[in-house]
């Protein structure tokens, strides 16, 4: 009788688990067998739950796209040779720069301060920003391989800079899978600005359809046509029942296809999203300090619009969401792009992120998600320490600022480092393939092992490059 019963209710718990997609696919193998492995009723699920590499210091990664370039030394590289030489011709060698308008040299309007135990100076931009200044790992010595915008964000997505390759949200989900069943695996919160080069930026590029990134909407209908339209949920699950089995007859007749695979997937997802959308985008359980803490009633709509895209961030990766992307909202200026103007257009960027990005990472801590929760800000390059005209810098690939905070980075750090004006890495200079190889190790996987196969080779991330960037790990 005991044995009976014992195996009897194991048997319960194997049908309960067996229906859920998360357990869909074989634990143990390798990403692409992974995703082939029979999930509900024999199909496919690619968004599975699989093994790092190695043990993972992070599971969920947060990145803060500042579309368009903050300018580093107006941020988080002071350079007083600036002030001293404000006016004056530069005195090094200048590159072509996008409009080839190379002015004086131009000092920084802000001041700066020096925050928290480990004294990292921060500008008067991001007076909230300066209160985490512990737990910041600060790169001053970024370089990117272009200085177009186009380019450059296609390669700080994508480490390439044509269109076609897979984004690193894709690549971590195609690694990992996700361990949410209600929602995409990688999010992209749209705060009403579609960096240059489109969607592409959150391709799946040539890995299955079902990595792409999901744009979603920091409002009241976050994704559309998602709402059902039948009168019954049985009727749309009678609907959903006779897609899939037209998908499955055609399938039968042509073997393996990825379209119509992860239109199969998606089906189910999407009804699945139909009552997990909504309670995620509700925010009135959150409290009156929360709200406070974001800056959601600023009376500046662009910080309410990312205080709700930042707090929506913290509650996909809680739900179990692998990666979300969070992009700027519209300040009446350029993005970050400030050809001219910079005290006017960057003053704008930095109010509307500034309370957003503290609370986010207060709230984290405070939830002890920050340690498994690693958060990446950063531009697709910075700008020059000339100006462009009178009051503008242009795009600077050589030498940037970046910072990453929790997930096991080591906070307090300023890591590498510009020449006296701020123009080039001179120290420790860390690529776009060094950033995308050390998040994958944190997230417990070998960049040089992820692999998919296509045109004939093993492809990655990384391309052929990239180092871990060791300095800045717990």
């Amino acid at each position: 009788m005991l044995l009976r019963c014992a195996n009897g209710f194991g048997a319960l718990a194997l049908t309960a688990l067996w229906r859920e997609p998360a357990f869909g696919a074989v634990l143990g193998e390798a990403p692409d067998q992974a995703a082939a492995a029979p999930g509900v009723a024999g199909r496919p699920n690619p968004m599975a739950p699989r093994p790092s590499h190695f043990p993972a210091r992070a599971r969920a990664v947060i990145f803060l796209f500042m579309d368009g370039g903050p300018s580093q030394v107006d941020t988080f590289d002071p350079k007083p040779r600036l002030d001293r030489e404000h006016g004056r011709p530069i005195q090094v060698k200048t590159h072509p720069t996008q409009f080839n308008n190379v002015g004086n040299v131009l000092r920084c309007p802000w001041k700066f301060r020096h925050y928290g135990q480990s004294g990292i100076p921060i500008s008067d931009l991001f007076p909230h920003v300066g209160t985490m200044a512990d737990d910041l790992a600060v790169i001053r010595s970024m370089v990117s391989n272009f200085s177009e915008h186009t380019n450059a964000n296609y390669f700080i997505h994508t480490s390439s800079g044509l269109q076609g390759r897979p984004s690193h949200g894709a690549w971590l989900t195609y690694g990992l899978g996700s361990e949410c069943q209600d929602l995409p695996g990688f999010v992209v919160l749209n705060g009403g600005l579609i960096p240059p080069g489109g969607m592409d930026c959150f391709s799946n590029g040539f890995l299955p359809a079902a990595y792409q990134g999901s744009v979603f909407k920091p409002a009241a209908t976050p994704i559309a046509n998602i709402t059902p339209s039948e009168a019954t949920p049985e009727l749309q699950r009678r609907k959903l029942e006779l897609l899939r089995s037209l998908d499955q007859g055609v399938l039968g007749r042509m073997g393996r296809h990825d379209g119509v695979e992860a239109a199969i997937a998606n089906y189910e997802l999407a009804f699945r999203m139909q009552a997990a959308v909504p309670e995620l985008m509700s925010l009135d359980g959150e409290s009156a300090l929360t709200r406070q803490l974001y800056g959601l009633d600023d009376p500046y709509p662009p910080t309410q619009i990312f205080a709700r895209e930042c707090l929506l961030a913290r509650r996909l990766v809680e739900r179990g969401v692998r990666f979300v992307e969070v992009l700027c909202p519209y300040v009446g200026a350029d993005r970050w792009d400030q050809h001219g103007g910079l005290k006017n257009g960057h003053q704008n960027n930095a109010r509307a992120v500034d309370q957003p990005i503290a609370g986010l990472l207060k709230d984290l801590k405070t939830r002890g998600l920050l340690e498994s929760t690693l958060v990446v800000w950063a531009g697709e390059f910075g700008r020059t320490p000339m100006a462009q005209g009178t009051d503008g810098r242009d795009h600077n690939p050589y030498g940037f600022s970046i910072w990453l905070a929790g997930g096991g980075t080591r906070g307090g750090t300023i890591y590498g480092a510009t020449d006296d004006y701020g123009y080039h890495a001179i120290e420790n200079k860390v690529e776009i393939y060094d950033l995308h190889a050390t998040i994958l190790h944190l997230l417990g996987m070998d960049h040089k092992r992820l692999t998919y196969r296509f045109g004939g080779r093993d492809m990655r991330l990384t391309d052929v490059h990239g180092e871990v960037v060791r300095g800045i790990l717990a």
